[in-house]
């Protein structure tokens, strides 16, 4: 075989085009997959992983001390559906804590726990140790994390008690932001209950719905004050990568589909190129097993090298994706599954070695003679016939040349056209990706026109102080003393009373915490026109009383919750139980809406902190906004402009970022088949040009050949890649757990498709080009000489 891998070896050298098209279009094509298939095998590994290391619960439990007791808690717990149980612990909220070294979050979920071990929840003490006496508490905190908390710091919380933190520990359930000695939680008042399950069958919500019924079972109605899902957590940790999994899947089996065919088209192009070559080798002693080996290592080399390098890209962009969605859990270990690199590694070179073995098969079964006299004897076939009707059209002559060369060589331009049919579907799922996350975003936060947001900051409620114009500098009082602020009342009525002021709403952000859990929400408190300026609701209403709030989606699914369902928040020593009313169409998993009248219940001294104001069309935004602060100084307005979200600019960037290599390797595949009939055709060309056919139209000629395969790719690649796009697009909703919207699928329009249409045409010609102008500078005395 020593003689066949030198043949390969300078045939390799001699066809560098060739070779350099296989290396970039197999190394393209595995780093896609390799990141997708450690996106997808990834995606939850770790977080399953800690869970089953610490216990995690599957289910954390917060019950009213005052409406249930312990031993009926217990007593419930006790099923065949239950693995294992922790608690009942203590529970008790700590409100506005202060530290030494850093802002801590205005409450804080404590828990009475003697220990950090257990059947459910086993907490990993990483620094310190565990609480043990009066005063100790240890902070939830991940491991790495750093925000200024360590052992040592001194903790106030309201009421004067002084907390010194002695460790810090990691739940990965999320069961409590601290925890203490149930003594010391005895001592401080407890108001709740916390119990921890871990269920024999978890793995869907159904099943945990199922656990949590058991458990509640026979127990008073109001007993339970809310619940927390471990598949929550897991779906908030996976939400994030599980976005791009699906179009990146799709682009990699694209990728892949495009390689194989390229390396088929190269393969059996050196194949017919080289007859004569092959009757030269078999003429000299090469075995047919040999020649085809000689074929195979042709394209076996450059695929190796192409497929090493893309496992190592594929990696090198896996690792922060994977880093970015799982330090929040302390995950360390995050190195791409073994399994995946050896797949990419040795499942990509067979399978370009099989995309090619069918024409170093061909290569193999010709004899000596045939394959030499089949390199030096004119073809006459059907193209022949095809060209002698095509001459009948009023076509140029160039055209109508062109347009009978692909049907000299069937299986060649069908392999081009399924390049170019990729190719045009890759573009078109690309741009329906794109304006389908445009036509998310702006539906989430729809362009706004004549808006003006106000920010209510500065000193507390007041009358306003009168000021003289033009009084010059005051000098009395403290350098940064200004005017008292109106009253949260009164700036509402400014706003509505300056010119141009149609709709006014008032807004208070504020943060609560869900009992039965750790997790904090923003809720957003809405007084005002709330039809005109407030977020749209998709399902159910807006809140219009007490007690009642609209959540998003993603909200509700990562939660497990339905419109109907209610749960408890607390804010300060305040609670309320809220039942939700409507789906927002907002993209935070994290926000939730409320009307004024809640806050009212939660916080009643709160005041306005935003207010977003709706001018008439054509206003002047800048007179308003000067009018604002002359009226009270306290308020800053700016023009209301619209977010930006870095997942929808990072999925349009690697949309376009893969359109544009794909799009490129699918050129490259046209480019090589331009290479390969130039090359057969030398002969051809010559005549031509002797008898009197300029360089440009050899170079029509050439890329009219392919610009027919490029029309017929568009029409057939656009609708392949708008059901692609069908596909695609609700399983990414899916995964980061929103509403599949109709407005988000339904993207492309009928002038679009055609546009798209064109994309294939481009491809083609742009392929076909560059080789097509080489051949047309070629001299004919260069071609004609051994004629």
């Amino acid at each position: 075989m020593r003689a066949a891998w030198r043949v390969a070896r300078a045939a390799v050298r001699r066809r560098r085009l060739q070779t350099i098209v296989i290396g970039v279009v197999v190394g393209v094509s595995t780093a896609t997959m390799v990141l997708a298939l450690a996106l997808l095998t990834m995606a939850a590994a770790p977080f399953d992983r800690a869970y089953a290391q610490q216990s995690g619960a599957h289910l954390v439990a917060g019950f009213d001390s005052a409406v249930v007791s312990d031993v009926e808690l217990t007593r419930a717990a006790d099923r065949p559906s239950v693995e294992a149980v922790a608690g009942p612990f203590g529970q008790v909220t700590l409100h506005d804590p202060t530290s030494d070294t850093m802002f801590l979050p205005p409450t804080m979920t404590t828990v009475g726990r003697a220990d950090p071990g257990g059947p459910v929840d086993r907490v990993t003490v990483w620094q310190g140790r565990w609480a043990t006496g009066p005063g100790e508490i240890v902070l939830n905190r991940t491991p790495g994390q750093f925000d200024g908390v360590a052992e040592g710091a001194r903790i106030t919380v309201s009421g004067g008690q002084v907390f010194t933190v002695v460790g810090l520990g990691d739940s990965v359930s999320a069961s409590a932001d601290a925890w203490v000695t149930p003594d010391q939680l005895t001592a401080i008042g407890q108001t709740d209950t916390q119990m921890l399950y871990r269920f024999t069958h978890a793995a869907t919500a159904a099943e945990v719905g199922a656990g949590q019924a058991a458990v509640t079972a026979g127990l008073p109605s109001a007993a339970l004050l809310g619940a927390q899902s471990y598949l929550a957590l897991r779906q908030e940790v996976t939400s994030e990568l599980g976005v791009y999994i699906p179009f990146l899947v799709v682009f990699g089996f694209l990728g892949l589909a495009v390689a194989v065919l390229i390396v088929a088209n190269v393969i059996s192009g050196a194949v017919v190129a080289g007859f004569r070559n092959i009757g030269v080798l078999k003429a000299l002693g090469f075995t047919p097993n040999q020649v085809m080996a000689v074929y195979l290592v042709m394209v076996t080399v450059p695929s190796v090298i192409g497929c090493v390098l893309g496992t190592v890209l594929g990696n090198v962009v896996a690792r922060p994706l994977l880093t970015d969605a799982f330090e929040g859990f302390g995950a360390t270990d995050l190195g791409i599954d073994v399994w995946v690199d050896v797949v990419a590694l040795l499942g990509m070179p067979v399978l370009v070695g099989l995309a090619a073995l069918v024409s170093a098969l061909r290569a193999r079964r010709l004899s000596a003679a045939a394959a030499i006299s089949a390199g030096s004897a004119p073809r006459v076939g059907r193209a022949l016939v095809v060209q002698r009707w095509l001459s009948g059209i009023r076509l140029p002559r160039s055209v109508s040349l062109g347009l009978g060369i692909p049907f000299a060589r069937p299986a060649r331009s069908a392999l081009t056209l399924a390049a170019v049919v990729l190719g045009v579907m890759t573009v078109t799922l690309a741009l329906g990706v794109t304006m389908s996350v445009t036509a998310y975003r702006n539906a989430v936060d729809p362009p706004v026109a004549d808006r003006v947001q106000v920010m209510a900051g500065g000193g507390g409620p007041g009358p306003a102080a009168p000021v003289a114009p033009d009084s010059g500098p005051q000098n009395s009082g403290p350098p940064d003393s200004g005017p008292p602020r109106l009253t949260d009342d009164e700036d509402e009525a400014l706003l509505r009373s300056l010119p141009d002021a149609t709709h006014v709403v008032a807004v208070s952000r504020q943060s609560v915490r869900t009992v039965g859990g750790n997790q904090s929400v923003g809720v957003s408190f809405y007084r005002g026109d709330t039809a005109g300026l407030a977020p749209r609701v998709l399902k159910g209403h807006w809140p219009d009383g007490a007690g009642q709030v609209a959540a998003p989606s993603r909200f509700l699914n990562r939660r497990g919750l339905a419109v109907g369902d209610t749960f408890t928040v607390e804010m300060g020593e305040n609670r309320a139980q809220v039942r939700i009313v409507g789906i927002s169409l907002t993209n935070s998993p994290n926000e939730i809406f409320a009307d004024w009248d809640t806050l009212e219940v939660l916080a009643p001294d709160a005041r306005a902190d935003s207010y977003l104001v709706q001018l008439a069309p054509g206003s002047d935004q800048r007179a308003y906004i000067d009018g604002v602060e002359a009226g009270d100084p306290g308020l800053a307005a700016t023009v209301a402009t619209e977010g930006t979200s870095s997942q929808a600019v990072v999925l349009i960037s690697t949309a376009t970022l893969l359109t544009v290599i794909l799009g490129v390797v699918a050129a490259l595949g046209v480019f090589n088949t331009v290479v390969l009939n130039a090359r057969e055709r030398r002969r051809d060309l010559g005549m031509l040009k002797s008898i009197g056919m300029t360089p440009r139209q050899v170079t029509v000629m050439m890329v009219t050949s392919m610009g027919a395969l490029g029309v017929l790719g568009g029409v057939v690649g656009v609708p392949l890649g708008v059901v692609a796009h069908k596909l695609v697009g609700p399983a990414m909703l899916r995964a980061a757990q929103a509403d599949v919207l109709d407005i988000v699928i339904n993207v492309y329009r009928a002038p679009m498709l055609v546009l798209l249409a064109v994309a294939g045409v481009v491809i083609a010609m742009l392929g076909a080009f560059i080789p097509a102008r080489s051949a047309a500078r070629t001299p004919i005395a260069e071609v004609l000489h051994n004629e």
